[in-house]
């Protein structure tokens, strides 16, 4: 829930897609119920979970986003237009919304959406899910779910992401680490940080060097030793 729908889904790792494997499906009526609990308000309330999108641009992109999802078949479970929050009726405000049957080929899934919108799509098995994840161009983060460390090791082998967490839902590496994400998700030579980040501002140097001194007295081996 938090990683969906936390600062509003505008947040590069924000959990924007939910792949439900075999029998988990069953559980995403629970999670449009949670969902309606979720307080929409200004920043200043302690008791928000989520406040405004950061502009009226960004809130008319999302609107369509989900509309174009209705007219591809995809059905609307809990839907976060038009929401109002007391007193500040110009506020860029956009509720949990949660979309399900969503296929690959739909607008909703190829465009980020950066909004409050956690698309659902399910798959018969582990396979299935790895495959839906490997067809995507992007490769910035993935997480699995499970309770099996076979399933938890066959999913970080064979997924293709840069970021991938076991059972965390924002994968996102301390900053020693790099920022690892893959394909279309990274551009250029070197991540930003972490090891990488240091290389990129480190001019490296080797040095080869063989000194020698006239007084040595001992010779110095270089052959395999053998032994009679």
């Amino acid at each position: 829930m938090g990683a969906g729908f936390g600062a509003a889904g505008q947040r590069c790792m924000a959990l924007s897609v939910a792949v439900f494997v075999g029998e988990s499906k069953k559980w995403i009526p629970e999670l449009v119920e949670r969902a309606k609990t979720l307080i929409v308000a200004e920043g200043t309330n302690p008791k928000a979970h989520l406040g405004p999108l950061i502009s009226p641009e960004a809130k008319k992109r999302a609107e369509e986003l989900v509309e174009s999802a209705k007219k591809e078949g995809a059905k609307i479970l809990l839907d976060g237009r038009g929401y109002k929050v007391d007193g500040y009726p110009n506020g860029n405000w956009f509720g949990p919304t949660v979309v399900s049957e969503v296929q690959p080929h739909m607008l909703c899934y190829t465009e980020e959406i950066f909004a409050p919108v956690l698309l659902i799509m399910t798959a018969n098995t582990l396979d299935d899910a790895i495959n839906l994840i490997n067809s995507n161009p992007y490769g910035n983060g993935t997480a699995i779910f499970t309770r099996s460390g076979a399933a938890a090791r066959k999913f970080q082998h064979e997924v293709e992401c840069g970021q991938i967490g076991i059972n965390v839902p924002i994968p996102v590496p301390l900053p020693f680490f790099s920022f690892t994400g893959s394909k279309a998700s990274f551009r250029g030579d070197l991540n930003f940080y972490g090891k990488a980040g240091v290389q990129f501002y480190t001019q490296l140097k080797t040095i080869t060097a063989d000194w020698k001194e006239d007084d040595i007295s001992s010779g110095v081996a270089t052959s395999m030793p053998t032994y009679k």
